[in-house]
């Protein structure tokens, strides 16, 4: 870690932080609040069953410093060649934080024209608040724990991405989120879909260094209205030494349609919380999860299908491959209200450990109070077939690159869902950079 800490998550760092900013009233009680609740609030208990599998004794929010409050102090390196998702792609528009900084954000005026907003969500709640305030944290529970309310409590440089009803973002708009070396990203991510509206947002979140330190205190909010259509790409490459914690949200509505893909690389321990709330009739999510760790990361990814209406349909692959001593932990659920009779639910996640070392946790589970509903669950975890490497190696390929074969022919079932090219390629790339030679 090379930066010197300025601003603690404490009181004064709470108050520097407030005083930086420029936003509305209405904004800064909902700090405040959350500030007062994350100062009586425990840290998570180690044999909860949320955190029995997470081990965060080594964590100490005192080693890490607030993200950049001053624009000026940013550091401005050039951070294009970090970004995988982009290459070959028109984007509509594009946002970029340094540590929690905003440096750079565009919109096509064409999109704009049409009332499309997308940019900086403190400066856009202050110019925009009737476009905010109604759905900035209602998906986001800041009293989930105490790493929610620090979040919601010391956000900054976050994203709003606003499409009117019946518009469609034709182009792909892009995010890229930078860590420096010993940075801190709070982020907060908002996204409204009105009725009829469409868009696909790539995210990358990568560090400049990729065995920097860092802190990622996050969330990502995803609001979908009636017959929206949204594509949200998520690539998270943090440093290997960078702790990321993360709530993250979509609720859908009545005929909407949701492919969130995410990909998790980086990190040296990651605890995030994903779910999607299916709250109008006819909604379909597909989620789609990739996962590759190495070394002595620890990956544990939380899940939830909530189906709280009827004839939703939710589709859910998660794949991990694990090598060295890593570890990946996935706790899925598919939850049925009494209302939401006429769900197909559906969940799995398939792991591939690829050294004696390496374990993968895979817990899925079904919570169902309707009686008529289709849903299924499974996972599978197994090592690479020794029988494939010798068959691979007869025709001349060496132990990497058969492995590799293997291990991507084991993610080509998400590749095939992900409809967007540079995405498909971007984590191809990004896989086959990992795989390691194991004898």
């Amino acid at each position: 870690m090379s930066q010197t800490i300025t601003h603690a998550f404490d009181a004064a760092g709470f108050d520097a932080l407030l005083a930086s900013q420029s936003e509305p009233d209405w904004l800064t009680t909902l700090r405040r609040e959350a500030f007062e609740h994350a100062e009586a609030m425990s840290w998570p208990e180690r044999r909860h069953e949320e955190w029995i599998r997470t081990d965060i004794r080594t964590f100490q929010l005192g080693k890490f410093g607030l993200p950049v409050l001053d624009p000026a102090d940013c550091d401005l390196a050039e951070t294009e060649r970090l970004h995988q998702l982009v290459e070959g792609v028109a984007l509509g528009g594009r946002i970029e934080t340094v540590d929690g900084c905003i440096t750079k954000e565009s919109l096509d005026e064409d999109l704009a024209a049409k009332g499309v907003v997308f940019g900086s969500l403190s400066k856009l709640a202050q110019s925009h608040p009737e476009l905010v305030r109604p759905y900035l944290f209602t998906a986001f529970d800041s009293d989930h724990d105490k790493f929610a309310a620090l979040h919601a409590a010391f956000m900054s440089g976050g994203q709003f991405l606003y499409v009117p009803r019946g518009v469609v973002v034709d182009r792909p708009l892009h995010i890229g989120s930078i860590l420096t070396d010993g940075g801190t990203d709070t982020t907060h991510t908002l996204v409204v879909l009105e009725d009829g509206a469409e868009a696909t947002l790539l995210h990358e979140s990568n560090s400049t260094d990729a065995g920097g330190a860092g802190l990622h205190l996050g969330s990502i909010e995803l609001v979908q209205k009636p017959g929206s259509n949204l594509r949200y790409v998520n690539l998270q490459e943090w440093g290997h030494k960078t702790y990321h914690f993360a709530q993250q949200k979509a609720v859908v509505d009545r005929d909407c349609s949701l492919q969130w893909t995410i990909a998790a690389m980086g990190s040296s321990l990651s605890k995030v919380n994903q779910s999607v709330d299916l709250v109008g009739a006819g909604a379909h999510s597909q989620v789609n999860g990739v996962m590759f760790t190495e070394g002595r990361q620890h990956l544990a990814y939380h899940t939830l299908q909530h189906h709280k209406a009827e004839s939703c349909r939710s589709d859910f692959l998660y794949k991990a491959a694990q090598q060295d001593k890593s570890r990946t932990v996935w706790r899925g659920m598919i939850k049925v209200d009494p209302a939401a009779q006429k769900t197909d639910g559906y969940q799995r996640n398939d792991n591939l450990v690829l050294s004696n070392h390496a374990r993968a946790d895979s817990i899925p589970g079904l919570e169902i109070e309707a009686d008529d509903v289709r849903c299924t669950h499974g996972s599978t975890t197994s090592k690479v077939d020794e029988d494939q490497i010798f068959y691979a190696r007869c025709r001349g390929f060496t132990r990497k690159e058969a492995t590799r074969m293997i291990v991507t022919g084991f993610f080509q079932q998400i590749f095939d869902r992900i409809t967007i090219e540079s995405v498909r390629e971007a984590l191809g790339a990004a896989i086959a950079r990992q795989v390691r030679e194991y004898e």
